[in-house]
């Protein structure tokens, strides 16, 4: 089970590992603290990886297969952003 992470409230999660991997290089690239960490059960999806960052979300940061952004608030998580199905 993950644990709070205060210093990294955001969870990113993705398609595939690939789209986890290019998410966090492309965040590292911009400065920012991200890493790649096992998606929360709560929130369990697709390829099993996430990334957790500190930066707020910018939706310019979306790429095809970025699923989904979380909002980490104590043992809850809220849905700050959705990419459309095609």
């Amino acid at each position: 089970m993950s644990s709070p992470s205060p210093e990294l409230p955001h969870i990113a999660t993705f398609h595939t590992h690939y789209g986890a991997l290019c998410f966090q290089r492309r965040l590292a690239g911009l400065g920012e603290r991200a890493v790649l960490a096992p998606v929360p059960r709560k929130l369990s999806v697709s390829c099993g990886t996430c990334v957790r960052f500190s930066a707020p979300f910018q939706t310019g940061w979306a790429g095809e297969d970025l699923e989904a952004v979380y909002a980490q608030e104590g043992t809850d998580y809220r849905l700050l952003f959705q990419a459309e199905e095609e």
